[in-house]
């Protein structure tokens, strides 16, 4: 049979590789587009939105035990495990569908099947009818990752849970150990909580939330203590014995090993890269500790292959995946790109409360050698916050003293994940102190307070 020939093949249907697709379709090019699974990858149908709409039920179940504070009645409040995974699998499904749908409207061709790659510029798929010849000048990676798994600490899926079994848990865990508190385990450690699992987190690191500011991170902190949770840090779980319904933990905590029982666990300790199986290793392609290694355009060194996601290194993140998309396929028109730089692409957590961030945190712009100026605000200074009833939180900013620019902002709160990017759009635009000062932020809202910890960091506060 002969080979498909398009201009482009991307591996990997996630928001990375779907919205190369697209930006490649727009572009003029033919596109092919290989996904094993279900279209919008881990993202769309086991990550982010998935765990949203599960967050958004338990957010909605912790306000419904408030509303005698906003003069409302609420008795008996309950909820139904199985139609909150219901609901929230459908949101998944229907996103995923909506994907098949842009594939159809940008005239992508799609091939449901394993990829691997031969030789320079030609991709072998594997489906349930047999196997398709492809071929191309280009060829984007965007394979994504998986959890990853220590010894000893592997996922059953009964009583030792990965992400995916959280998602669809057979039973309520009365007594659930997380162990990992980034992003993936303080968000269902979050849920799970707030539903009334007695829920034990344990972080290797000296905090929670370790990529965060170190302020950001004690004061997230305190709020999971005071919801209930109970946190471990420079703790480190060395063994599970499992027997019918119980899980004993053994704990490290400074040298010293505490036993405790779980009925539940749910393991988050990272990512690991879907290299495997590509045939990377004979093209020539690096790979270190399962990670593509490129440069700042995505380029892997061999002709025409491209790495964008997961699979090419942190952050690990949906948008920054679809950037890379979009900057890859333009640089394989001919456009003009710039690199996607780290340090400018924000970072969301949506636990109760939200956590937030853009920029260099405060230690690390010291340790950059730069003099800064930090402002903070609180949430209970804020009108909008007050009124929803949301009086907790804060946003940090950091300036280079010398010349105004906007290194790094910090929040933590009710809906900082929405507030962040104007943060973002500041940065992007090389935004200085004064810029952010004379813009005119909106009242009542939150986002005067992302003014008012501009004006702190410069002695200018006004509600404060």
């Amino acid at each position: 049979m002969a080979a498909k020939s398009f201009d482009l093949i991307v591996i990997g249907a996630g928001p990375g590789g779907y919205v190369a697709a697209i930006r490649g379709a727009q572009l003029g090019m033919s596109v092919a587009i290989v996904e094993r699974e279900h279209l919008g990858g881990i993202c769309l149908n086991w990550g982010c939105i998935p765990t949203k709409a599960m967050l958004r039920s338990s957010e909605v179940f912790h306000l419904m035990h408030r509303a005698k504070e906003f003069g409302l009645k609420a008795d008996n409040v309950g909820y139904d495990l199985d139609a909150v995974v219901k609901r929230s699998r459908k949101v998944a499904g229907q996103l995923s569908g909506g994907i098949g749908h842009l594939m159809k409207k940008n005239k992508v061709t799609v091939f449901m099947g394993e990829a691997t790659i031969p030789a320079k510029g030609k991709v072998t798929v594997k489906t349930e009818k047999g196997s398709e010849e492809l071929t191309a000048k280009n060829i984007v990676l965007a394979t994504g990752a998986r959890a990853r798994e220590l010894p000893g600490l592997e996922a059953d899926g009964d009583l030792v849970w990965t992400y995916k079994h959280a998602l669809e848990p057979k039973r309520m865990p009365k007594k659930l150990l997380v162990i990992g508190s980034g992003a993936i385990g303080i968000e269902f450690a979050s849920f799970y909580n707030t539903l009334g699992a007695d829920t034990t987190v344990v972080e290797v690191m000296d905090r929670v939330l370790p990529v965060e500011d170190a302020e950001i991170s004690a004061f997230a902190k305190k709020s999971f203590e005071k919801q209930g949770m109970k946190i471990m840090q420079k703790a480190m779980v060395k063994q599970l014995d499992r027997a019918k319904g119980k899980v004993t933990a053994h704990i490290d905590v400074g040298g010293k090993v505490e036993k405790h029982d779980f009925d539940a666990v749910i393991s988050a300790v990272g990512i690991v890269g879907n290299t495997e199986g590509l045939g990377l290793e004979a093209l020539g392609v690096k790979v270190d500790r399962t990670h593509v290694v490129t440069d700042e355009f995505c380029r892997t060194g061999v002709d025409g292959l491209y790495a964008i996601g997961d699979i090419a290194g942190a952050p690990w993140l949906a948008h920054k995946a679809s950037h890379e998309g979009v900057m890859v396929a333009d640089l394989i028109a001919g456009k003009h790109t710039h690199p996607v730089k780290p340090e400018t692409i924000a970072g969301c957590t949506y636990c109760h409360p939200q956590v937030a961030s853009v920029g260099f945190t405060e230690a690390k712009a010291k340790e950059l050698g730069h003099d800064i100026k930090v402002g903070r605000f609180p949430f209970i200074g804020n009108g909008k916050a007050i009124a929803l009833g949301e009086p907790e939180g804060m946003i940090k900013t950091i300036f280079d003293a010398k010349t105004g620019e906007l290194l790094g902002a910090h929040m933590v709160g009710a809906e900082v994940t929405e507030l962040i990017q104007g943060y973002v759009v500041g940065r992007q635009l090389e935004t200085t102190e004064e810029d952010l000062m004379n813009t005119v932020f909106p009242h009542p809202t939150l986002s005067e307070m992302m003014h008012e910890s501009v004006l702190d960091a410069y002695g200018r506060v006004i509600h404060m």
